[in-house]
């Protein structure tokens, strides 16, 4: 059954009005969702009402004792993304599957699709966290950090800018009463 798999070129829409819907699911069994939705529509024999499903990670970087770890990251925790033909039938197997809260958006019993647009920018930001991942600590301007490693070591500071394609934040440190732009990595710098 490969033909529910594919695509129409010309639209990217699925064929036969699939639409892509969003399931409410308890957090952290998202994954455990995706599984039991998989074998319900096989033992129902539906695969031809549903397409893709998608639990939306991200890889993201993160040092655990000095070294880097790439571990994934839930960007919509408690949410499944499920591309089907949305009928009685179907809408109850989503429904009565379990760890299943029921789907956001739309009529309690008719639940409203998202745009191909947003499945889009979804699946856009999974893919750059494969190919780049990012940090685990998500950096604000205007932050106070400590520095704590480098020659401004223990010195506190403002973040004023941050830039994750280099991993670098720039800190506002005062020496010597002035205030004195630093370029440092995430690595140097922890939340004060």
């Amino acid at each position: 059954m490969s033909e529910h798999a594919a695509t129409d070129a010309t639209t990217g829409a699925a064929p036969s009005g699939m639409r892509w819907y969003v399931v409410h699911a308890y957090s952290g069994m998202e994954k455990a969702v995706e599984r039991n939705l998989r074998e319900r529509i096989d033992r129902a024999g539906m695969q031809s009402k549903f397409g893709r499903i998608l639990v939306p990670t991200e890889e993201v970087v993160e040092l655990k004792n000095g070294k880097k770890a790439v571990t994934e990251r839930r960007f919509f925790p408690g949410y499944v993304l499920v591309e089907m033909l949305m009928d009685d039938e179907s809408w109850h197997l989503v429904k009565h599957t379990s760890k299943v809260t029921g789907f956001v958006g739309g009529a309690r019993n008719r639940p409203a699709p998202i745009s191909e647009a947003e499945v889009m920018k979804i699946v856009n930001q999974m893919q750059e966290g494969i190919e780049k991942p990012r940090p685990k600590v998500e950096w604000q301007v205007g932050e106070l950090v400590r520095v704590k490693e480098g020659p401004f070591t223990d010195f506190n500071g403002a973040i004023e800018e941050v830039n994750y394609e280099k991993s670098k934040v720039r800190v506002s440190v005062t020496i010597f009463g002035r205030a004195t732009p630093v370029e440092l990595d995430f690595s140097q710098v922890e939340k004060v």
